[in-house]
């Protein structure tokens, strides 16, 4: 038992300062430009994201095999059918080398009716610097990322329903957030 106490010891130790890491990568990458790109949704639409400028934006980062991606789906869905209007888009994009073949069923499967866009090349996470799967970046009227999570959320929180709401009711002219995270954990 004890020869496996070491291997086992600097294991984690090496978990943990890799989890430390990307959640400090992911409170650095906040406060920039989002980078536009273009893509399809599952119908053939395309979807630009400059055009949503004026708009608070959800952008999510996901793919179908992952297992946190699928739990975080319902409270994504769930807060769409909340907040989905004039001033606030969500943006799924599948990351899916398959494309249509994987995403649809997974969408039929969950009942999604937010828009999910296919990225078979895999063009938006070398943009946001994705790391992993989910990642989710909101994106403000003036088209700045001002919140960046790592991994699945409760989007279906009153924490973080307040939250948007906060940031929908400001006047579109400013440029300063609201003061608390969307991170339904925090």
């Amino acid at each position: 038992m004890k020869r496996w106490t070491l291997p086992v010891g600097v294991l984690f130790i090496a978990l943990a300062a890799a989890f430390y890491y990307q959640q400090l990568q992911a409170s650095n990458r906040a406060g920039f430009p989002a980078p536009d790109f273009t893509l399809k949704d599952l119908s053939g639409r395309p979807y630009r994201l400059a055009d949503l400028r004026g708009k608070i934006v959800f952008l999510n980062v996901w793919a179908t095999w992952c297992v946190p991606c699928r739990m975080e789906m319902p409270s994504m869905e769930q807060l769409y059918r909340r907040l989905g209007g004039a001033d606030f888009a969500m943006l799924a994009v599948s990351e899916d080398e398959d494309g249509i073949a994987a995403v649809q069923p997974f969408v039929n499967d969950l009942d999604l009716t937010f828009p999910v866009l296919l990225d078979v090349q895999g063009t938006v996470p070398p943009r946001y610097g994705v790391t992993g799967y989910p990642e989710t970046f909101i994106i403000d009227r003036q088209g700045r990322v001002i919140e960046h999570m790592i991994g699945p959320e409760d989007w279906d929180s009153e924490q973080v329903m307040d939250f948007f709401l906060r940031l929908l009711k400001q006047d579109p002219s400013t440029k300063a957030a609201a003061n608390e995270p969307a991170r339904a954990g925090s």
